[in-house]
């Protein structure tokens, strides 16, 4: 984004929790666009205008991963914040986390994912996650 944000932007971020044979699994994705384009985040986006913000989540998962999911509880809000290095802020977002169920289908990334994959909640340091992203995780395992 080349201009100064002007106000908050909603979105949603989706903590999707997989259980099999091998245990619990998370789903992450790597980003391929700003903010934090090439790290690795749980899916999540925009809410677009007259959806509802568990829509917006459901939308998000299936976009980004192709993934069917029941969204479940609500996790946090929070604010992602961005500057600009010659001063203001680059972006806003307000985020509404949930945990969501997997229903069906295999992580495949789209939409602005560069990757999906299923990740063990106890092996997570590889990943190098945002500090707010590995609390809401951890809320939505526990």
């Amino acid at each position: 984004m080349s201009e100064q944000a002007q106000f908050p932007r909603p979105g949603v971020g989706v903590v999707v929790r997989k259980r099999d044979a091998e245990g619990m699994r998370i789903l992450l994705i790597k980003r391929g666009k700003p903010p934090r384009a090439g790290t690795w985040s749980i899916p999540g986006g925009r809410q677009e205008l007259g959806e509802t913000i568990r829509d917006a989540a459901r939308r998000e998962v299936k976009e980004e991963t192709g993934l069917e999911v029941e969204i479940a509880e609500l996790l946090d809000v929070l604010d992602s914040i961005t500057g600009q290095s010659r001063g203001g802020i680059a972006y806003h977002y307000t985020l509404i986390d949930f945990a969501a169920d997997w229903v069906s289908g295999d992580p495949i990334p789209g939409s602005d994912a560069i990757d999906a994959v299923w990740a063990d909640p106890d092996d997570l340091n590889r990943f190098e996650l945002w500090d707010q992203t590995r609390r809401i995780i951890a809320m939505a395992v526990s």
